[in-house]
């Protein structure tokens, strides 16, 4: 790997401390919601996190998440993979892969999901700006994930992965729809 010309020694070193806080994040997210720990789930985002229509701040990520976390009983979060962008040394963004079980009822919903991120320092310390979660599907484990991809009753956000990648579109758009039709199963395939 090579460095910028005019990076120093305190730079990289600061970078690498910034990735380990960061990459800790994630888990630490998945620990909070899978131990129905609120208080640190909180802790996890900056103190002014905008909601959107929810507001602005902790208290209104708590109206968000705690009625979110009554819609299942157990869950468990697995951290699959990390990746990491700086746009300078306090704010950076990422992807983190995650595979997530809930036990709903009768059902043990399976999740194959992308969070969308964004990072910042403050005061030192790394948070959450903002978390957008992206699925391919939401289905029982015992049940197939196929179309429409989203079969978890009562948790209606359909799937947005793989089109939410920006690259998506542009790779399948030179590509005869009757090959992608046969290659997701969406048509008949001796036709």
């Amino acid at each position: 790997m090579t460095h910028p010309p005019d990076e120093t020694l305190a730079s990289r070193l600061d970078r690498i401390e910034s990735t380990l806080a960061i990459q800790q994040l994630p888990v630490r997210y998945a620990l909070a919601v899978d131990g129905r720990d609120i208080e640190t789930w909180l802790s996890l985002f900056v103190p002014d996190v905008d909601c959107g229509r929810h507001g602005i701040g902790r208290e209104a990520l708590r109206g968000t998440i705690e009625p979110a976390l009554r819609g299942f009983y157990r869950s468990i979060h697995f951290i699959c993979g990390h990746h990491i962008e700086f746009a300078d040394p306090d704010h950076a963004h990422g992807h983190v892969y995650c595979r997530a079980e809930h036990e709903d009822g009768a059902q043990w919903i399976v999740m194959a999901i992308c969070y969308f991120d964004e990072y910042a320092r403050r005061d030192g310390t790394w948070y959450f700006v903002r978390r957008r979660e992206r699925h391919w599907y939401a289905v029982d484990t015992l049940d197939r994930p196929s179309p429409p991809f989203h079969r978890w009753p009562g948790h209606d956000i359909p799937p947005k992965l793989p089109a939410a990648f920006p690259t998506w579109a542009a790779f399948w758009d030179s590509s005869d729809p009757a090959e992608i039709g046969r290659r997701t199963g969406e048509i008949d395939r001796d036709q």
